[in-house]
């Protein structure tokens, strides 16, 4: 008979037993990382302006929680609200034509292939590395009248999130069976009617990944409006963040309030999509 080898019951058991330091080790960076500095930003927006200026971790003497909100609301007529309005503007439209927009070009990338396959693709990888450009961008804005407008922002914000949404949905169609293309043309869908209502609807989980971090993405961005959309009536939710510091004053109360309030919604989109989110950045690496 042939005699199977077992491994030691202490190497088994070592094998199988979850290591806890490890476990209470990446907890622990967790809180150092992410938590405590939330809590930072809680407390110092709970606190009154002199004793938030201390900026020390430490609970406050009085709590302003209710006063700081309703004078962050109100600062400057209500402007964090018009900003809320023009960021949620921004975010909507802008996440909206980046998702039809790099489907359908990553669909078409994966199963068109041609000699034009390679230049597109190196195109899209351009867009990751080379940084864009601030001055030759204003100028195009300037040339088409879209410079200081939402609609020049938008269209700002899809080109610089275009090529990390295509290669997500490229990397999610590589797993989409090429047999469902072929039997929808072969009952005489054309190539939208192809897109919309065969592939499409299959991409759920990598098209709410794209929603999610291109909308963290546009809603959290400074740069971009601060360059391309100055201007108090066109202010977005992170350039409020100067109407609580100038050169010789810094309301520290109101301006970890304000940093609260806008951190909140994308900190609750990650919260409800996480799963979602992992599933749609490794679906390409198990097939195609």
């Amino acid at each position: 008979m042939r005699q199977t080898r077992t491994a030691p019951r202490g190497r088994q058991g070592r094998r199988g037993r979850p290591n806890y330091w490890l476990t209470a080790l990446a907890l622990l960076a967790f809180a150092v990382v992410f938590l405590v500095p939330f809590a930072f930003i809680v407390l110092t927006a709970a606190k009154g302006q002199q004793e938030a200026s201390l900026l020390d971790f430490s609970l406050p003497s009085d709590w302003q929680f209710g006063e700081n909100l309703q004078a962050v609301l109100e600062a400057r007529d209500y402007l964090l609200i018009i900003a809320f309005i023009n960021s949620v503007v921004l975010t909507v439209s802008s996440v909206t034509v980046m998702v039809v927009i790099a489907s359908m070009v990553a669909f078409v990338l994966h199963r068109r292939r041609g000699p034009w396959t390679g230049p597109v693709n190196l195109l899209v990888l351009s867009g990751l590395i080379i940084p864009p450009a601030v001055v030759p961008t204003i100028w195009v804005l300037q040339e088409i009248g879209l410079f200081k407008t939402l609609l020049g922002l938008i269209m700002v914000e899809i080109t610089f999130g275009l090529a990390f949404s295509v290669l997500l949905f490229r990397a999610f169609i590589a797993t989409v069976p090429r047999e469902l293309d072929e039997s929808a043309v072969i009952d005489g869908a054309g190539p939208l009617r192809l897109f919309f209502r065969v592939i499409f609807p299959l991409l759920r989980p990598v098209t709410i990944t794209v929603i999610v971090v291109q909308s963290v993405a546009v809603f959290n961005d400074f740069a971009n409006p601060l360059y391309f959309l100055p201007g108090e009536e066109n202010a977005t939710v992170q350039l409020t963040l100067f109407n609580f510091q100038s050169q010789f004053e810094t309301q520290y109360n109101l301006l970890f309030m304000d940093i609260l309030l806008i951190t909140l919604p994308p900190l609750v989109m990650f919260l409800f999509f996480n799963r979602q989110i992992v599933a749609g950045m490794t679906s390409g690496a198990i097939k195609g």
